[in-house]
């Protein structure tokens, strides 16, 4: 398949996701469980079309190490379970490591607490012709930190700043800061993958009940459950604060891993494809060397 085709054809599953004015946006108005149509029967034929995607996001990736113009930040956001680490090592699997850079934000460290809210984020921002990807990232200032306020009183700040407009006030930081990147070359993609209360259960049950996915549960996922309606009132509020056009919002359904993986992988073709990146063109001295490297290599006895 020619590549504009591949690029066409990413538009189209990625386009209907995609916020970039949130005024209007409701969580409840997207199904997690929604595939556009593309049934169970069609599930080989959407894995291709993921195949395909993940070989031309490696040559697109290419293009990007080579043209050294542009920075590329993907961030992930979900509640626990909703498929980010998987969706990242598919997507990405066909991505030149030395051109990508993969950080996890956990537990802020008493050092990461003495510093402003973006601190500890602003260290891992790709270099220019780098794929950056945030698992989790300064949005949890906004969501987790929203929701248990011992988080907030832990980062020890003066109580005249800590008021009822402390969100709004931090929406705006985040979009002047998206907005200052941006200016700066560095082209960001937020995705928050949005898995159903449901689908989250029987996802936990299977880590539980298979002693090879043991690992990857956690006491603490369940406690945080518990806050399930908080946390899509806070998801909510970040998406209608922080979606412009600079810096969408791809709100995916995630209750399907394939659909979620075919949605991602395209939205970040159909980005990298909007740079219009191409190799950088030798200038006529570098060709000349180049030739003379040529017809010494093709001396050589």
């Amino acid at each position: 398949m020619r590549t504009k085709d591949i690029v066409e054809r990413a538009r189209s599953f990625a386009k209907p996701f995609r916020v970039t004015d949130g005024s209007d946006f409701r969580l409840k108005d997207v199904d997690p469980d929604d595939t556009l149509g593309i049934g169970s029967e069609d599930k080989s034929r959407a894995k291709e079309a993921l195949a395909t995607g993940v070989e031309a996001l490696g040559q697109l990736q290419d293009m990007l190490y080579a043209q050294d113009r542009w920075a590329v930040l993907l961030i992930f956001q979900a509640m626990d379970a909703a498929g980010k680490d998987g969706t990242i090592k598919h997507v990405m699997s066909g991505v030149n490591p030395q051109g990508c850079q993969v950080y996890s934000f956990k537990t802020p460290s008493s050092e990461e607490l003495d510093h402003d809210f973006l601190w500890r984020c602003i260290k891992y921002l790709p270099e220019r012709g780098r794929i950056g990807i945030f698992n989790r990232s300064y949005y949890e200032e906004a969501l987790v930190v929203r929701i248990h306020p011992e988080f907030l009183e832990k980062q020890m700040l003066p109580p005249e700043l800590v008021t009822k407009d402390i969100w709004k006030e931090r929406f705006h930081d985040i979009r002047s800061f998206e907005r200052y990147l941006t200016r700066n070359g560095v082209v960001i993609r937020k995705f928050f993958l949005h898995v159903s209360k449901r689908e989250q259960k029987r996802r936990f049950l299977e880590r539980l009940e298979n002693p090879e996915k043991n690992w990857k549960f956690s006491a603490n996922d369940i406690k945080e459950r518990a806050y399930w309606g908080d946390y899509m009132t806070a998801y909510e509020d970040v998406i209608r604060h922080t979606s412009t056009p600079e810096a969408p919002w791809y709100v995916v359904p995630a209750d399907n891993k394939w659909y979620t993986r075919l949605v991602v992988a395209s939205a970040i073709i159909d980005t990298l494809d909007g740079l219009k990146l191409r190799f950088p063109d030798a200038d006529a001295e570098v060709k000349k060397e180049l030739q003379k490297v040529r017809a010494s290599l093709l001396a050589e006895k």
